[in-house]
């Protein structure tokens, strides 16, 4: 399989799940109308519908903003999808479908509820390091990590032509 495949293929994974477990958790098990449910002592399930972006960052509080806010999204989403399409390493290729699929699933729901559906809640007693998150989230952030961990720990050997000294 070519990264291009490997990548593509991944995005649609991440989408699918991310979109099958926002419907287990919405339709199934009705976190909505229920808030919270505790799984374990350091992890829960509690709903929030999430307006903004990263940290609450660029929150689209009317009509006009969520549409802008899918509209800014869905470009970063093509910028992605470029890249991926160039994307010649494998590793990066899936990095990138991993940020892609969680994009996706992201813009749809959007267009489908006027927010991104957040449920994922680590705590450890009454701290909470994380905001609460859902897959979608968890592979954009894998997804830039892996990316970030290849562009600082690998190095391309200088070629003769390249001035070391410089």
């Amino acid at each position: 399989m070519n990264g291009r495949t490997l990548g593509l293929a991944t995005a649609g994974f991440v989408f699918f799940v991310d979109q099958l477990v926002k419907w287990l958790v919405v339709e199934h098990l009705q976190l909505p109308f229920r808030g919270t449910i505790e799984l374990l002592p350091i992890f829960q399930l509690s709903w929030v519908g999430n307006h903004g972006v990263s940290m609450g960052f660029l929150t689209a509080t009317t009509p006009l903003g969520r549409w802008l806010l899918v509209g800014l999204t869905a470009a970063i989403a093509t910028g992605v999808l470029v890249w991926l399409w160039r994307e010649k390493v494998r590793g990066d290729a899936f990095a990138l479908g991993l940020v892609l699929g969680g994009a996706l699933g992201n813009i749809l729901d959007r267009l489908r509820f006027g927010f991104v559906v957040d449920f994922l809640d680590l705590h450890f007693g009454d701290i909470h390091p994380f905001l609460v998150f859902n897959v979608a989230d968890a592979a954009i952030t894998i997804g830039v990590l892996l990316l970030l961990l290849r562009a600082l720990l690998t190095r391309q050997k200088p070629g003769p032509a390249e001035d070391l000294h410089a």
